[in-house]
């Protein structure tokens, strides 16, 4: 069967009937365990930053490289590989992405340097561009015209899986050393296996919707200035977001090690309390913006976590594992709704759009990375905490947004 696009596909993207209720949540089962697995194997990379700052003698410059490698490759890539599929869509690309990142891990077990460790980064980064616009289309498809629902379901295996990455450094790598590393190729070879079922589903959708007459595309009834204006904004909202948790993602460990003096395993259990809290907070977005509005949601997320993030440099190792939990719970609600809102203001270019905005995050993931080991070089760790502390009240902003409720 030939997998060229037509045009109803991307009105599909928009909300296409599915198949059962049953086999909807079998699906959005499926792509968030594989969104489990791949953000676990990002997360545990990112965990591991200790082991590799002792074994090769990294400073904190290099270990933003590291993130930024990885970042920089993924976000580049989204959008292009969501657009070609938004046109061609292919069921065995998750399957494709997946392999990247397994090669990537293999490389990185067995790194001799750090250049090498670098090419490792752009490996993975390069499978998380590939699986990260596809399989937000398929949750789309699979969401029954629960839209935030989906993406939240979908999202929140992949923070879950970002949650439990610090554990199994942990458990697994830190006492092994390196090439323990190669474990997580199970995983990466679990995800590939499963991520060929879900293929399978996506090949069948498509020839069921081929068969379909042409379905038109929905308009918002927005000015394209303002589409723009509004893309922007959803942009600059997502850099504030993922700018401030490349602190937290990347930093936390050496912040809560140099000011607290924790051992290195203890930071990573705060870690992990952090990026629990993401994964708890994740799965509300969604379905709250299906029934108050993305806009409300996104005011509350972005902005309403300020007051926290200004306290946290000043608090106590209590205050600060009380702190960084309700900020990770409360920005992670964000992100659902941010990415549902820009697919409703561009209709039928799902694939581009998930691709942009996930790529965009990574992006500014990796930049926020490099730039504040930069900081931490030149200024030290704490003052990263006393700059980041700002970026939320850029979610004034959101008063740009137009609301959409009232034109749907």
């Amino acid at each position: 069967m030939s997998e060229r696009l037509v045009p109803s596909v991307a009105s599909a993207g928009a909300g296409a009937d599915t198949a059962a209720e049953q086999t909807r949540f079998r699906v959005l089962g499926a792509i968030s365990f594989s969104h489990f697995l791949n953000d676990m194997i990002q997360s545990m990379i990112l965990s591991i930053y200790p082991l590799l700052k002792g074994e090769f003698s990294l400073s904190f410059t290099q270990i933003g490289l590291i993130t930024l490698t990885y970042q920089i490759t993924a976000s580049l890539l989204q959008p292009m590989v969501g657009a070609y599929t938004d046109k061609h869509p292919k069921s065995w690309a998750l399957s494709l992405g997946m392999g990247f990142t397994l090669v990537g891990l293999l490389v990185l077990a067995t790194a001799p340097d750090f250049a090498t460790v670098l090419i490792a980064s752009a490996l993975v980064g390069t499978g998380s561009s590939i699986f990260h616009p596809e399989s937000s289309r398929v949750a789309r498809m699979a969401s029954g015209g629960r839209h935030g629902l989906a993406q939240s379901i979908f999202q929140v295996g992949g923070n879950a899986g970002s949650a439990m990455g610090p554990l199994l450094a942990i458990w697994v790598v830190m006492p092994r050393g390196q090439g323990a590393i190669a474990w997580f190729s199970l995983a990466a070879l679990l995800a590939i296996g499963v991520l060929w079922q879900i293929g399978l589903w996506y090949r069948r959708e498509l020839a069921h919707i081929q068969r379909k007459p042409r379905a038109a595309v929905l308009d918002n009834g927005l000015p394209r200035g303002r589409v723009m204006l509004a893309i922007g904004v959803l942009l600059v909202l997502i850099f504030s977001k993922h700018f401030y948790l490349a602190s937290l993602q990347s930093y936390y460990t050496f912040y809560l090690i140099e000011k607290f003096g924790l051992s290195v395993e203890s930071a990573q259990l705060h870690l992990f309390v952090f990026l629990f809290a993401v994964a708890a907070g994740t799965i509300l977005g969604g379905p709250i913006g299906d029934r108050i509005g993305r806009k409300q949601v996104i005011w509350f997320s972005i902005l309403g976590v300020a007051p926290f993030t200004l306290l946290l440099p000043h608090a106590n190792l209590l205050w600060t594992e009380i702190l960084t939990f309700i900020i990770g719970f409360v920005l992670a609600s964000a992100f659902s709704a941010i990415v549902v809102f820009a697919q409703e203001l561009m209709p039928g270019k799902v694939g581009m759009v998930s691709g942009l905005f996930f790529g965009f995050a990574f992006g500014m993931g990796g930049l926020g990375a490099a730039v504040l080991g930069k900081v931490a070089d030149a200024r030290g760790i704490f003052y990263v905490y006393d700059l980041c502390a700002w970026l939320p009240l850029l979610g004034l902003l959101t008063i740009l947004l137009p609301d959409l409720r009232k034109r749907a």
